[in-house]
């Protein structure tokens, strides 16, 4: 019971980081493409749009993510080969954006994505694939010229 209410937390988690995301990338888009931003000599609106392009798929993928999350959550099943891989990917991107937001921004920001980054190994490790056990080989039974050993007897 309890793996299923942290799948399900932590897919409430995701989709809550995924709109914080989107709407950061907004503003960001917005304050670049008003204040005509540009590095290196890049367009500003080539920034703003970048950004609001990058919002918009981290978003996507967190989303899907979510979904995933909540599925396991219902479903109370482990997460086929392709979920997990999802999942893995998320657990990566939140554990280098924590390291890296540690620098910019503080110990809360970091603390925040460990404990999401928590929440998913901890569905991951939980709804471990249970594999079928192998079936034993049978063992072989002496033949008619087969020694006490079970080798061929010598002739």
């Amino acid at each position: 019971m309890l793996r299923r209410l942290i799948a399900i937390v932590a897919a409430l988690v995701l989709f809550t980081e995924a709109c914080g995301i989107v709407f950061v990338n907004w503003v960001l888009g917005r304050f670049a493409a008003s204040q005509h931003m540009s590095l290196a000599g890049i367009d500003p609106k080539a920034i703003s749009n970048g950004a609001w392009v990058a919002g918009g798929l981290l978003g996507l993928f967190l989303v899907v993510c979510g979904v995933l999350l909540l599925i396991i959550g219902v479903r109370d099943r482990a997460p086929g080969r392709v979920a997990r891989i999802a999942l893995i990917a998320c657990a990566v991107v939140h554990a280098v954006l924590a390291a890296f937001l540690k620098g910019l921004v503080g110990w809360s920001a970091f603390a925040s994505l460990m404990v999401v980054f928590g929440l998913l190994v901890f569905v991951l490790l939980a709804y471990v694939q249970e594999r079928p056990a192998p079936e034993p080989e049978p063992e072989s039974k002496p033949g008619p010229g087969d020694a006490p050993g079970g080798t061929p007897a010598a002739a």
